[in-house]
C-alpha cells in the first residue's frame, strides 16, 4: 500500500495531452525513488485523459480533475495545497525523467541544510531534427548557493528538473497565475530571495520541445518577460546595467513581432539606463531608421542573444 506520507509529491499538470502522459507517468512511477506520491491535475481535458489515468494501477498515483481549463501554473497551485509530501517535484507530460533522478536529487537534499530550498540538475532540451543542447548554459557562473542576482539575469532552472521544499511556496509564495511565460523565472527568482539552491551538473531528463506548447509562442514569451520586470521592478531597478540590458533584449524581441512603437520605447529606455554601453546607443539609434531597416539589420545580434530567451 502507498505510504499516506511520501517524502516526495510529484505533480504533473495535464491539458489534452493523452497522447503523451503514459510516457511521463511511467517515467515518474518507474524511478528508483520509490518514496513518492504523483498528482496528475487535470486542467479541464477534453480528450481521453481520464481514461488513460484510469488504466494505470499504481496506488502512489492521485488524480484530480477540475474545469474550466485554467492554466498550468494553477494546476500546479492545486496539486501543491493536495501535496502531502515535505518535496516537491514537477513533471509535465511531454517530458519524461532519467530513472535515476529523483534519488540522486534526495540524495543531495541529505547532505546540504535546511538553507537550500531548491536542488536542481542539467537537462537535455531537444528540439526536433535530432538537435538537443545541455542546460544550463553556459553564461550562468553561480549556478551553486545564492544564485539570486544570477537568476536576474535570466532563468536556467527548469521546473522538471527542480525538487523543491514545500515550505518554500508557504514562504516565497506560490505559482503566480496569469503569467502567459515566464512562470519558472519569477518563482525561482522569489524563492531564490529566502533559500539557498544546490545543483547537480550532470542532465536527469529530457524536455521536449512541442509545436503547442507555450516556449513556441515568441510573443507570450516577451509579454511574460514584461510582466516579470514590472512586478520586480523596485529590485530589477536598484541595478540599472542590468535593467537596461533586459530592455534592450525586450526592445528587440517587441519590434521583430509586429509592436516597433513598443519596442523602440524599451530600446530608449535601455539606452538611457546605460549611456556609456555604444551597442545600447547604437540600437536604440537604428531604430529611428523604421522597422523594416530596423529589423534587416539587427538579425545577428537576436541570434547572439537567443540563448538566454529560449
Amino acid at each position: 500500500m502507498a505510504s499516506t506520507t511520501p517524502t516526495v509529491s510529484v505533480i504533473l499538470p495535464t491539458y489534452n495531452r493523452a497522447h503523451l502522459l503514459p510516457t511521463a507517468i511511467e517515467s515518474v512511477l518507474n524511478q528508483t525513488y520509490r518514496d513518492l506520491e504523483l498528482i496528475v491535475v487535470d486542467d479541464g481535458s477534453k480528450d481521453s485523459t481520464e481514461e488513460v489515468i484510469r488504466t494505470i494501477t499504481d496506488e502512489r498515483l492521485r488524480y484530480i480533475r477540475y474545469e474550466p481549463n485554467q492554466g498550468a501554473n494553477h494546476a500546479r497551485n492545486v496539486g501543491i495545497q493536495a501535496a502531502r509530501g515535505p518535496f516537491i517535484a514537477f513533471q509535465d507530460s511531454d517530458d519524461d525523467w532519467f530513472p535515476d533522478k529523483l534519488e540522486k536529487n534526495m540524495k543531495l537534499f541529505e547532505m546540504v541544510g535546511p538553507e537550500v530550498g531548491v536542488v536542481y540538475s542539467g537537462y537535455w532540451k531537444h528540439m526536433g531534427n535530432n538537435q538537443k543542447m545541455y542546460i544550463p548554459f553556459t553564461w550562468v557562473k553561480q549556478r551553486d548557493g545564492d544564485v539570486h542576482h544570477e537568476l536576474m539575469r535570466g532563468n536556467f532552472v527548469t521546473t522538471q528538473a527542480a525538487v523543491v521544499r514545500k515550505e518554500c511556496f508557504e514562504k516565497s509564495g506560490l505559482w503566480m497565475e496569469g503569467l502567459p511565460a515566464k512562470q519558472e523565472w519569477e518563482l525561482f527568482l522569489r524563492i531564490s530571495k529566502d533559500y539557498k539552491f544546490a545543483y547537480i551538473d550532470e542532465p536527469l531528463l529530457n524536455s521536449n520541445f512541442t509545436e503547442t506548447g507555450i516556449s513556441n509562442t515568441n510573443t507570450s514569451v516577451y509579454r511574460g518577460m514584461e510582466m516579470v520586470l514590472n512586478k520586480h521592478y523596485d529590485e530589477f531597478k536598484m541595478f540599472p546595467a542590468l535593467l537596461a540590458e533586459h530592455y534592450i533584449r525586450l526592445g528587440i524581441q517587441f519590434a521583430s513581432v509586429g509592436e516597433f512603437a513598443k519596442g523602440r520605447t524599451y530600446l530608449k529606455k535601455g539606452a538611457a539606463l546605460n549611456r556609456g554601453n555604444l551597442k545600447y546607443q547604437g540600437v536604440a539609434l537604428l531604430s529611428l531608421f523604421g522597422e523594416t531597416i530596423f529589423n534587416r539589420m539587427i538579425s545577428a545580434y537576436q541570434a547572439r542573444d537567443k540563448e538566454i530567451d529560449n
